[in-house]
């Protein structure tokens, strides 16, 4: 029988150091190979459905563009149709504004003149307004109806309309 030196043991075990650390790195090297292969892939896949998206996404931009020009389009006619509807209640309002301020004074005229006043006509008694449980009187509510109200502002703005016709 032979006998083993200590070089030979030693050389023997170097050898199998080196078999069981070729062994871990070769694994590691195919385990990288698979993950830069389904990397691969991935990227793959990604850019196979990016691409459309991209095309639609640009398709709805250009739509979206589209349709604001649209509306661009409908604000700068609304806004001129705003302005026509003005110049037209304006020349109505100083075309008809004089005579029927003078018609609505002859009838009041001949009101008066005809009724011989109101003294006859019993005095209204007092409006009163509720608000959140409270009675406000007439008084401090100012003491006139809506519908005197609304005659003197019309006399106002047809006095004014009148005037800046004339001016």
């Amino acid at each position: 029988m032979h006998t083993v030196s200590g070089g030979e043991v030693a050389g023997i075990l170097v050898a199998v150091f080196w078999a069981i650390l070729v062994s871990f790195l070769a694994v590691a090297l195919v385990r990288l190979a698979q993950t830069l292969k389904a990397t691969t892939k991935l990227v793959a896949d990604v850019t196979d459905q990016a691409v459309p998206l991209l095309a639609d996404a640009s398709a709805a931009v250009r739509s979206a563009q589209t349709q604001i020009d649209r509306v661009d389009a409908i604000a700068s006619d609304v806004q001129e149709v705003t302005a026509n509807a003005s110049a037209l209640s304006t020349t109505v309002a100083s075309t008809f504004g004089g005579p029927l301020v003078k018609v609505a004074a002859f009838g009041y005229g001949v009101r008066r003149a005809l009724g011989g006043g109101k003294e006859d006509v019993p005095a209204r008694t007092s409006r009163r307004t509720v608000i959140v449980g409270r009675t406000v009187p007439a008084a401090r509510r100012g003491g006139r109806n809506l519908r005197e109200d609304l005659r003197e502002k019309l006399r106002e703005n047809l006095r004014e309309n009148l005037r800046g016709k004339e001016d």
